[in-house]
């Protein structure tokens, strides 16, 4: 495909939520990356979208690690994790959709005799995504949405008595969900330089002991079902930038510059990848 066609990317970690979105692209071919990474490139039907979709397995170092190679390989204008978690709140029910709003990372802190003090991190969710969910979401028929926080951390809660679940109720007692690679993926887009990103996950489980049966009866795949549904509508919103966009970069034509100057004869000031603040100081010499 052209590489100047815009491209989102969307991250899984498990082959049901990667099922889930696949099934709503067109025209899939796979992509292999220089380290050998493997995605699929589609089209969002309706859309000037190029999707790539990769399938990254579990937990958040995983996921920084290969999302930071991914938007170096592909130079992305935005980036979806989707997928699904487990409810923190007593007003989910299986199948909900929670939109990451803000990410925390909970196992952060210092252990004390007096407890563990929590040292939280956080990544908000792009603004220009969240108002695109937002929007969506008005008229997004048989999904029930919530625009929340999400927690992370590296391990599969599934009781609802444990003192992990006590902790994340104490510290981050906003976090409607929780999960295990929000947190990698949301830092490497930070890492980036502020590549829109936002996590979208579907209601799996309730975060208890009831986990085992919820996903023996089908609710992995009702929740990554609903996720890829909103995570593409929010898509649908968010239109790719215009060529001419605020920061998109043109390719200059021959013998004439990218910057301020007069590029006539071959006499180029390029500041092509850098910004400039205040006059600029330069000479022209002619040559014959």
């Amino acid at each position: 495909m052209p590489e100047t066609e815009p491209i989102a990317v969307v991250l899984t970690a498990l082959p049901v939520e990667y099922d889930a979105v696949r099934a709503l692209l067109d025209s899939l071919d796979e992509v292999v990356l220089d380290d050998g990474t493997r995605l699929e490139q589609g089209r969002l039907s309706g859309t000037g979208w190029t999707v790539a979709l990769a399938e990254l397995g579990e937990g958040a170092l995983n996921t920084a690690a290969l999302t930071t190679r991914i938007v170096s390989a592909l130079t992305p204008e935005c980036l979806l994790f989707v997928g699904v978690a487990g409810g923190l709140k007593d007003d989910l029910r299986l199948g909900d959709v929670v939109v990451g709003t803000k990410v925390y990372a909970v196992h952060g802190g210092k252990q004390t005799p007096q407890g563990l003090l929590a040292r939280p991190e956080v990544w908000h969710g792009s603004h220009r995504l969240v108002q695109a969910a937002r929007s969506a979401l008005r008229d997004l028929d048989g999904v029930r949405a919530h625009r929340k926080p999400i927690a992370c951390g590296d391990v599969v809660l599934a009781d609802d008595r444990s003192v992990l679940r006590d902790h994340i109720r104490r510290t981050y007692n906003d976090a409607y969900a929780i999960e295990m690679e929000g947190s990698g993926a949301s830092h490497a887009a930070h890492l980036s330089g502020g590549l829109d990103a936002l996590v979208v996950r579907g209601i799996s489980d309730l975060a208890d002991t009831g986990k085992s049966t919820a996903d023996a009866e089908g609710s992995q795949e009702l929740a990554a079902g609903q996720a890829a549904k909103v995570a593409l509508a929010v898509l649908r919103k968010h239109a790719p930038r215009p060529r001419n966009a605020p920061g998109a970069q043109e390719e200059p034509r021959p013998g004439t510059g990218t910057g301020t100057g007069t590029g006539t004869g071959g006499d180029t000031i390029t500041f092509q990848g850098g910004t400039y603040y205040g006059p600029v100081v330069g000479k022209i010499t002619r040559h014959n």
